[in-house]
This record gives structure tokens, C-alpha cells and sequence, in this order.
């Protein structure tokens, strides 16, 4: 049996692979987005390729204090002739990734550059606890 802390993400990745493929024989240009994750102690790193985008197609988001979601969309570009080739057409990509620690979604910043997305994604420290009266 598989780490239950891995579990759910190796399901997800299972989950979008397959969506993946029915997107790929349907047509419909869905992909995933490849990603590193980088635990340097106090934050994770994540890097993610979206090449040919610009900051304005990108969504980041962060939910539960453990999961990552990025995705991208680039619209079919306006012209004003007649393509004689197309095969750049509109791209949709999204990933989640779920991160082994909790962060602090409020001290998360994102950067983009050369086609490469950049989240840096403080990790959560014990002092990030509320205490919740009990009446």
C-alpha cells in the first residue's frame, strides 16, 4: 500500500492524466502543467512551464492551506486574414498540486518570466494557529 499522504495526490495526477488523454483524442487541447516542488525549509518553490502565455492568461490559487492550483488560458488570436496553416489554437492547462506541509496563503507571491511560473509559498509556523473560544 502507498503513503497515505501521497495517496491523494498520486490520484489526482492519475485523475488529470486521463483527462488528459480523453482531451488529447477528443480535441480538445487540455494539458497538464509540468512542475518541480522545492521544500528549502521555510517555503516550498514551485516552477511550472507555461510557455507562450502572458501573466494576464495565468491563475494562481491557493486553497486549504495545502493545495496549489494553477491554470492557464491562452484565446485563439484575432486576424485579420485567412490562416493558410493553424495550428495554434486555444490551450487550456490547469494543475494542482497538494503540498506536504501547510502554508500561509497570505505570504504567497508568484512571479512569471520567460515562460516560467514561480510561486514561493511560506510554509505555516505553529504561531499561525487561532485560538477559537469555547462559550
Amino acid at each position: 500500500m502507498g503513503d497515505p499522504d501521497t495517496g491523494d495526490s498520486n490520484r489526482l495526477e492519475e485523475i488529470e492524466r486521463v483527462i488528459g488523454l480523453m482531451s488529447d483524442q477528443f480535441g480538445t487541447h487540455r494539458q497538464s502543467v509540468p512542475v518541480d516542488v522545492i521544500d528549502t525549509g521555510d517555503q516550498f518553490v514551485v516552477h511550472a512551464d507555461l510557455p507562450g502565455l502572458s501573466a494576464d492568461d495565468i491563475d494562481v490559487r491557493v486553497s486549504d492551506n495545502h493545495t496549489l492550483t494553477l491554470a492557464a488560458e491562452r484565446a485563439e488570436s484575432e486576424t485579420d486574414g485567412r490562416y493558410v496553416t493553424r495550428e495554434r489554437k486555444q490551450q487550456a492547462a490547469r494543475r494542482t498540486v497538494r503540498l506536504p506541509d501547510a502554508v500561509d496563503a497570505d505570504e504567497t507571491s508568484a512571479s512569471y518570466d520567460a515562460g516560467v511560473l514561480t510561486v514561493e509559498l511560506d510554509k505555516a509556523t505553529s504561531d499561525d494557529e487561532t485560538a477559537i473560544p469555547v462559550n
